[in-house]
């Protein structure tokens, strides 16, 4: 029998139909079965639709078996790919405006700091009842490729406690392996690389062209760029001062850190507004929210334009589709994959979930073994990874004193809120996501009751320091290309904008 893909929270259009594409693309594999799931059954009629229609018009068979019944889908599945945003967009939106009521300004929220957290007590649950779903009736030998964020403390929960064999997938590694390049004048595949950490924290710790270290070279080569010398401030600084280059993006890494957003009169020195992913406050919520909005809108014009071509030359560097071609067909692909640490980095804790180079071929997937981190890189990792394993904890056992001190140990809420202000925004963040936190049931009840008996902390009234609104349909309709690619990407800060005044 064909192999079974199946795909968990295909509403995501961006995500899903890239990522059918990638995978539909390689030879071997256009006779799968495919299967998608989502609780929104309008989001997903939509992504079926349309990615039916890109199925038949390069002439393959499949016929996309869509279905609100997770189980249904899972049933048989040898590979689950999963893209969820549990609260969606609405407690999203939780997630970065209540942290501005306390000064902690971030631009996006999913990873650390305070949204991060949240969204990981969110998350968890739901993908330890997905993980009891296939254990149940998916294949003996299923694997959970992961694309959902908190990218580790989801995969860290879905290893420890989910009992599936789970990969964490992220593309910043490929990103800042272009721009390193890009700095240097080369091109990408003239420069081989070694990255290793946490996601959205990962550190090139060897950057080579031509058998020559070149690692040493990178500060003043981004510092020269006319580009990445005024969009990627506080990725320069921190390579300036810890001796190498992060992976994530200016905007992501400024949240995750305590030095860059704690002050809101000094957060414009450190971004750039020419794009959301350079440090706009609330930027991912705003392109998120736009790029939802646009497409349900325009359905219908998507579904007259040209369908996407299957083809090897085609596919993204979206790391899912060759994993399975690799592990199904036997071609070696080398890529950066988040798994239990398990001594891959030696200074960093071994039950960690940490993101280093991989090989995958017919055999499996084998990580080798870095060594230690530099001593700099290693201590901003162990600092999050001590959120993470507090939020985890919290979220499995429904421990809101756990929950309370991952948010004391923030490296960014630490460097904002004093203790009061941490407890009494956990109180709101509770209570606000109340729907999407069953194993909280006792705390947010007591959450509430404090905060309608009070004495309350002041708060700001604050949009941060540097929001923009978000755009209407007329708007975006200015420039439809542009709206079109935001809603059909999965990475939203691939194509960056013109630099705008402040």
């Amino acid at each position: 029998m064909a192999k079974k893909v199946a795909f968990i929270g295909a509403g995501s259009i961006g995500f899903t139909r890239g990522l059918l594409r990638d995978l539909l693309s390689v030879p071997e594999m256009r006779d799968v079965r495919i299967a998608f799931t989502d609780i929104h059954a309008d989001n997903l009629e939509m992504v079926t639709k349309l990615c039916q229609r890109d199925i038949s018009e390069n002439g393959l068979d499949i016929v996309i078996e869509a279905s609100t019944d997770r189980r249904r889908a899972l049933a048989d599945a040898d590979y689950v790919i999963c893209t969820i945003r549990v609260g969606g967009l609405e407690a999203f939106r939780t997630d970065v405006e209540i942290p501005l009521k306390y000064g902690v300004d971030q631009c996006v929220g999913d990873t650390l700091s305070a949204g991060g957290i949240m969204y990981a007590q969110r998350g968890i649950p739901e993908m330890l009842a997905i993980c009891k779903d296939i254990r149940e009736v998916a294949s003996g030998d299923v694997l959970l490729l992961n694309y959902s964020n908190p990218m580790a403390m989801l995969t860290w929960a879905c290893n420890r406690y989910g009992g599936v064999r789970t990969v964490g997938l992220c593309h910043g590694v490929q990103h800042g392996h272009w721009q390193i390049a890009e700095a240097l004048g080369l091109a990408t595949e003239e420069v081989d690389i070694v990255c290793a950490g946490i996601n959205h924290q990962t550190w090139y710790v060897q950057v080579k062209a031509g058998g020559v270290d070149r690692t040493g070279d990178l500060l003043e080569a981004f510092e020269r760029h006319p580009d990445f010398a005024r969009t990627e401030k506080v990725r320069i600084d921190m390579l300036r001062r810890f001796g190498y280059y992060s992976t994530e993006s200016n905007g992501h890494l400024s949240e995750y850190v305590p030095w860059y957003r704690k002050r809101p009169e000094e957060i414009a020195d450190w971004i750039d507004m020419g794009s959301w992913i350079n440090g706009e406050t609330g930027g991912y919520l705003r392109v998120c929210v736009e790029g939802r909005l646009w497409f349900e809108t325009e359905f219908p014009a998507w579904m007259q334009e040209p369908p996407l071509k299957y083809s090897m030359d085609e596919r993204s560097q979206e790391h899912g589709s060759y994993i399975i071609e690799a592990l199904e067909t036997g071609r070696t692909y080398r890529g950066h994959f988040n798994v239990v640490n398990g001594g891959i980095i030696s200074n960093l804790p071994q039950d960690a979930v940490i993101e280093a180079p991989g090989y995958v071929d017919r055999s499996g997937i084998a990580m080798g073994a870095v060594g230690e981190l530099p001593l700099g890189p290693a201590a901003v990792c162990n600092a999050s990874i001590s959120v993470q394993r507090l939020a985890v904890e919290a979220a499995v056992r429904g421990d809101d004193k756990l929950l309370r001190q991952a948010f004391m140990m923030d490296p960014l809420v630490g460097a904002v809120c004093n203790p009061p202000e941490i407890w009494q925004m956990v109180d709101e963040m509770l209570a606000a996501g109340e729907a999407w936190l069953p194993q909280y049931k006792e705390a947010v009840a007591q959450a509430r009751k404090r905060l309608e008996e009070g004495p309350l902390l002041p708060v700001r009234a604050s949009e941060g320091a540097a929001r923009l609104k978000t755009k209407t349909l007329e708007e975006m309709r200015l420039n439809r290309e542009e709206a079109d690619r935001n809603a059909g990407e999965a990475d939203k800060g691939k194509h960056r904008a013109a630099p705008m005044d402040r």
